[in-house]
C-alpha cells in the first residue's frame, strides 16, 4: 500500500513517500480504507522523537481516520464493507481491571494509533472492532476526521476530570489548536463562560464564532492580568491547559480559590515551576489528562449528529504533501484541523 512514513527522526524532511504492506486482517479487525486522516501535534512530537520513545520503523504517522470498512475479520459480523466509519485511535488491552471498568485510558498498556502503533497516512489502516464507530451522516470525511483525539480529549478534560459546571467559567489556551476549538464548544455545551487566548485578532474572532465569550491576544496583552480585569480580579474556575512551561505558571495564576488546571499535553516544554504555596493556600487542583475512554466517543458523536458539537476544519491537502502539513501546525499557521486525503 502507498503511505508516508519517516525511518528516523527529525524535521519534516524525514517524511517520505514509500510502498509498505498492507496490515494483516486479525479475526476481530476491521481494515479501514482510510479517505481522510486529520494531523494532530501529537505526530509533530512522534516524528521529532523523544528520549525512550521506540518504534519499528519506518512508521507511519496519522491518529484521527475516517474512512471505508474494506474487509472484516472471521468472527466480526456486524459490519460489511463499504460501510462509511470513524475510527477511535485509542488502543488497550481490552482485560485489565481499568479496561473492563470502562477506563480503558488508564490501561497499562494504553496507545494511540500512529504513536505507538502505524497509522492513517496510508490506505489502509487496521484496527480492532471495538475501535470502529460510525460516521456522523451528515459529515464528510474530512470533517469526521477532526472530530476523535481531540474531541474526546477535550470532552474528558472538562467533564470526567474538571467537571466543569454550568455558570463557571473557563479558560482555554490556544483557541486556534484541534483542542482549543473543541474545548471551546464542549464548555459552551455545559454552559460555561469561556475565555480564550490566541496569538492573532482573526484567531480571536473565529473563537468567537465558536460560542468564546472574551477572547485575549497574547501577543499584545499578558493574559493573567486581561483574566483578572474580566473577571472582577475572581480568576477562572478552570483552565484547558496543554501548552505546557510558557503558560503552566501563568494559568495557575488565573485560578481562583478551588479552581482546576487540567492539562493534556505540554507543546512548549514539560519542565515547569510551581509554588506549592499557591497550590495548597488557594486550594487548587491539578489534573493530568490523557484522551478519553472509548464510551466517551459515543457521548461526543450524539453531540456531533444533534449539531451541537462541530468539526473545525482548516484546509485539505494531498497526502503528499504530509511535510507542508507539519510546517503549517509547527508554525501555528491553522485553525483547527489540518487534513490530508489520499
Amino acid at each position: 500500500m502507498r503511505a508516508i512514513a519517516f525511518r528516523k527522526h527529525g524535521d519534516e524532511s524525514v517524511l517520505e513517500a514509500c510502498e509498505l504492506p498492507e496490515p494483516t486482517l486479525s479475526a476481530r479487525g476491521v481494515l479501514v480504507r482510510v479517505k481522510a486522516v486529520a494531523l494532530n501535534h501529537l505526530d509533530v512530537w512522534v516524528r521529532r522523537g523523544w528520549p525512550g520513545l521506540k518504534l519499528a520503523l519506518p512508521h507511519v504517522l496519522g491518529s484521527d481516520v475516517a474512512g471505508v470498512v474494506d474487509r472484516v475479520g472471521a468472527e466480526v459480523d456486524d459490519l460489511a464493507p463499504g460501510t462509511e466509519v470513524l475510527v477511535n485511535p485509542g488502543l488497550s488491552c481490552g482485560a485489565c481491571e481499568p479496561c473492563l471498568a470502562g477506563r480503558d485510558n488508564l490501561c497499562r498498556h494504553y496507545g494511540i494509533i500512529g504513536e505507538t502503533a502505524p497509522g492513517g497516512y496510508a490506505e489502509f489502516v487496521h484496527m480492532a472492532r471495538q475501535n470502529i464507530l460510525p460516521k456522523p451522516k451528515a459529515l464528510s470525511f474530512e470533517q469526521a476526521a477532526c472530530l476523535p483525539l481531540t474531541f474526546l480529549t477535550s470532552w474528558t478534560m472538562l467533564v470526567e476530570r474538571a467537571k466543569l459546571r454550568p455558570g463557571e467559567t473557563v479558560l482555554v489556551h490556544a483557541a486556534g489548536s484541534g483542542v482549543g476549538c473543541a474545548a471551546v464548544q464542549i464548555a459552551k455545551v455545559l454552559g460555561a463562560t469561556v475565555i480564550v487566548t490566541a496569538s492573532t485578532d482573526e484567531k480571536l474572532a473565529r473563537a468567537a464564532a465558536l460560542g468564546a465569550d472574551h477572547g485575549i491576544n497574547y501577543a499584545k496583552a499578558d493574559f493573567v492580568a486581561e483574566v483578572k480585569r474580566l473577571t472582577d480580579k475572581r480568576g477562572v474556575d478552570v483552565v484547558v491547559e496543554h501548552t505546557g512551561v510558557t503558560t503552566f505558571e501563568k494559568s495557575i495564576a488565573c485560578l481562583t480559590r478551588g479552581g482546576r488546571l487540567v492539562i493534556c499535553g505540554a507543546s512548549s516544554g514539560f519542565d515547569a515551576h510551581l509554588d506549592l504555596r499557591v497550590l495548597f493556600y488557594k486550594g487548587l487542583s491539578l489534573l493530568g489528562s490523557t484522551m478519553g475512554s472509548k464510551a466517551e466517543l459515543f457521548q461526543v458523536l450524539k453531540l456531533v449528529e444533534e449539531g451541537r458539537l462541530k468539526p473545525v476544519l482548516d484546509r485539505v491537502l494531498p497526502l503528499d504533501q504530509a511535510a507542508l502539513a507539519h510546517r503549517l501546525l509547527e508554525n501555528r499557521s491553522q485553525f483547527g484541523k489540518v487534513v490530508l486525503v489520499p
